[in-house]
């Protein structure tokens, strides 16, 4: 006869945070059995960068933040973020909790759904209870059965069948408090036919001598028949925090994902992108940026996986590294048995600024299938020394010149954003990062 296992000590807190939350009893007892499990499994072991060596254990403690009623609420060094053109929606987090919603009248009478997660799981159960860890395994490893016991706050939006937002949602996800653990969970659902634009900023207040803190975030996208998602999202967390960042998405038949990603941060950042092309005739398009400066280390990942006939995927990476930066960039594509007429297409470029910076680019191809089309390129290199000349000869200075080099490098990927507010913060956090590495102000974070 077998013995009932005993619960530990950490799957009874997590069990116990649950019930202080109200939530309903599955996933209270999901969070706990994640708890459980998180004790016997391992950390992810990214290529060449060793996870387990990292500050892992600053998660921090659940301290919820008062609700507000309008974003100029918000602390003066992040108020600036706050989004002027968000008409049609806006969330806020603010370390391990929601502190406003703001949603259309129009876009509540066609039925759309703006909130945080935990308000989700207590009044639209049946549909978070399907997709919540649905593109995700919670039991994959450490840092996922972590977070699936440990989330807060969290963001949830559904577009009903057929419905198109003209505008974006955006959200704006900040940490000003090194001991209050921050780890959101993002579930975006669009239903068959409908389309969506989303966009988050993700940031730490600025400032030295901080304290070791983490943000453990998952983001998973369900694309369901003939739905359209865009997916822009920023990450400029400060130095004393560790970024690790999982996203995921399920494309069904016909549909779309569009990533646009800008791994900003100047703390270690470990960072996984991956569309899961399960309908025929879905495609998935992925855009990451990162500049990397200072002892930086970058662990990006972008993976395309192949299940339904003609298929297509597009990837591109682009990082620019300085000082003593370290980037490891992979880029996956698999093309499983039966997904006939796939078409995969992968680039990852390093540029480096400086002779102790050091980048990976690492193109993989794995393929199941005769019928299908794929390819790479990656490189690594430092300015192009005949551009340099070719601008100073028209005049421009040095400086300048190789400015403007970087610019054009990173420009496929800023070109891509779909807000225009967004695209000049972008712009403007880019031209910092490069001029002053890892030096972080107020300033920038406006």
């Amino acid at each position: 006869m077998n013995k009932p296992v005993s619960k530990s000590v950490q799957s009874a807190a997590a069990e116990a945070l649950s019930r202080s939350k109200g939530e309903p009893k599955w996933l209270t007892r999901l969070r706990g059995n994640a708890a459980q499990a998180a004790e016997g499994l391992e950390w992810p072991k990214p290529d060449k960068i060793r996870l387990d060596r990292w500050a892992l254990d600053a998660r921090g403690r659940y301290l919820p933040a008062d609700e507000m009623c309008d974003s100029e609420e918000l602390p003066g060094s992040i108020r600036g973020l706050a989004p002027e053109d968000s008409a049609s929606g806006l969330i806020v987090q603010r370390n391990s909790s929601v502190v406003l919603k703001r949603l259309s009248v129009e876009l509540k009478s066609k039925g759309v759904i703006l909130t945080d997660l935990e308000t989700a799981a207590r009044e639209h159960t049946e549909v978070l209870k399907t997709h919540l860890f649905s593109a995700v395994n919670w039991e994959e490893n450490k840092l996922t059965a972590l977070h699936a016991a440990w989330w807060n706050g969290g963001i949830f939006v559904y577009v009903p069948k057929h419905v198109e937002l003209e505008l974006p949602i955006q959200a704006l996800l900040f940490s000003d408090d090194a001991e209050a653990a921050f780890a959101p969970h993002i579930l975006i659902v669009a239903d068959s036919h409908s389309r969506i634009s989303y966009i988050d900023h993700v940031v730490s207040e600025p400032g030295d001598g901080l304290p070791p803190a983490i943000h453990q975030s998952i983001v998973e996208v369900i694309v369901k028949p003939g739905a359209r998602v865009q997916f822009a999202s920023i990450h400029h967390l400060a130095d004393n925090v560790v970024d690790l960042t999982l996203r995921r998405a399920i494309v069904e038949q016909g549909g779309r994902i569009e990533w646009i990603i800008g791994d900003l941060s100047d703390g270690n950042v470990f960072s996984d992108t991956r569309s899961s092309l399960h309908g025929s005739g879905s495609t998935s398009d992925a855009k990451v940026i990162s500049i990397g400066a200072g002892s930086q280390q970058l662990s990006l990942t972008t993976q395309a996986v192949h299940f339904g006939k003609r298929t297509d995927s597009q990837m591109v990476t682009r990082a620019v590294m300085k000082e003593r930066g370290t980037a490891i960039i992979n880029g996956v594509t698999k093309i499983e048995k039966g997904a006939s007429k796939a078409n995969g297409e992968q680039t990852e470029k390093v540029l480096m600024l400086s002779p102790k910076a050091r980048g990976d680019a690492n193109p993989i191809l794995l393929i199941d299938e005769d019928d299908v089309t794929a390819g790479h390129a990656a490189s690594v290199g430092k300015v192009s020394p005949e551009q340099i000349y070719y601008l100073m000869s028209r005049g421009i200075q040095r400086e300048e010149a190789e400015r403007l080099v970087v610019q054009g490098f990173l420009a496929p990927i800023v070109s891509g954003i779909p807000a225009q507010s967004v695209r000049e913060r972008l712009k403007r956090l880019l031209e910092t990062k490069l001029q002053s590495g890892t030096q972080s102000s107020e300033g920038q974070l406006r």
